[in-house]
């Protein structure tokens, strides 16, 4: 098996981490033997223009180039024919990204988001539990695409677990400040959710800031809410509580399959039986988000979530054509089983069909 380049790599990259969302898949387009063309975020502009700088006097245009521009620059960029298109993003834009990518049967690696649960089992421990979920929730204010979206957990365990959440973000923000909010945009669609939330009458426990959009805890919101079909991409952690660890399972299963699924138990029988009967981009067990800082793990999605994958081994191989070479050796026995057919063919037939 030999690898070749594919030649020509498009990224597009997000907002939300735009240094290391452009930095890792474009380490693995170049070891692949890839020229790269590289769109950043219109959304953050003074990074955008260094990151463009940066690579402009690392290499030169023809290896590494950066186009630079608002969203119509996007969706021309998404239309370009090139010979692998890597994006990361919104799952409603990972839509069009692929149509426009379909018109030149540009093979693409998708990677979404949607909602990630957190399974808290009947035994995990409960102050860890919160701990790691409030660190994986509120990093970067809940923008990141692998972000804990909302909680199951047993239903005697949740007040038990909403002080532990509390207790949690006092200790990591304990001055009551933490990362802002995109733009008025995002913030208006994340208080959208509350306002929504409360006209229903659903409880909501806001811890305050100083700064920033305050974080909040929705317990047992409906269904039909917005908060609850949509990615919430912020500091809105909705609790729904479970009975069985079946009807958690259960409820994972009921809906979109998610880029992320976090499990906190101390039972191997747990975490077997959710592995088993769930399906998900990827899983971390007992913390958040760490799966991605695993270099040698594949990172993608699934369904809704994504397609395709890249770190490590398997970017390299994500941006490469594997190419399979047959050799014929001196001998070609191949060429025994041509016509015209003799006793010795019928004898290799029983050989090989035995």
């Amino acid at each position: 098996m030999d690898g070749a380049p594919l030649g020509v790599v498009g990224i597009i990259v997000p907002w939300n981490y735009p240094v290391f969302l452009s930095m890792s898949p474009l380490a693995g387009a170049l070891a692949a033997g890839n020229r790269v063309l590289l769109k950043p975020s219109e959304y953050t502009p003074a990074t955008s223009a260094l990151l463009a700088r940066i690579i402009s006097e690392a290499f030169s245009p023809d290896v590494v180039a950066v186009a630079l521009g608002d969203a119509a620059i996007g969706r021309a960029f998404a239309a370009l024919p090139f010979n692998h298109l890597l994006f990361t993003g919104a799952t409603a834009v990972g839509r069009d990204v692929m149509r426009a990518a379909a018109d030149h049967l540009t093979p693409v690696t998708l990677e979404l988001g949607g909602k990630s649960p957190a399974i808290v089992a009947a035994d995990a421990n409960l102050p860890r539990a919160a701990a790691d979920i409030v660190y994986g929730k509120l990093l970067n204010s809940g923008q990141t695409c692998i972000a804990p979206d909302y909680v199951l957990v047993p239903e005697p365990s949740l007040r038990q677990f909403v002080e532990a959440l509390r207790q949690a973000v006092g200790q990591y923000y304990p001055d009551a400040q933490y990362t802002s909010i995109i733009n008025d945009k995002h913030s208006q669609r994340l208080w959208s959710y509350l306002e929504e939330a409360h006209a229903r009458g659903v409880e909501a426990i806001t811890l305050p800031v100083k700064r920033g959009f305050a974080p909040t805890i929705l317990i047992n919101p409906p269904q039909d809410l917005k908060v609850m079909r949509e990615e919430i991409f912020g500091p809105i952690l909705p609790l729904k509580t479970y009975g069985a660890l079946d009807e958690a399972i259960s409820y994972v299963n009921q809906h979109e399959r998610p880029l992320a699924l976090y499990l906190f138990t101390r039972s191997q029988e747990t975490i077997h039986r959710v592995l088993t009967h769930t399906i998900s981009g990827g899983v971390c067990i007992n913390d958040t988000l760490l799966h991605i800082a695993a270099e040698d793990l594949p990172f993608g999605g699934v369904g809704a979530s994504g397609m395709g994958h890249y770190h490590g081994q398997e970017g390299f191989d994500t941006f490469s054509k594997l190419k399979p070479v047959f050799r014929r050796r001196w001998l070609g026995l191949g060429r025994l089983l041509r016509p015209p057919h003799t006793r010795l063919h019928d004898w290799m037939r029983r050989i090989l069909i035995r």
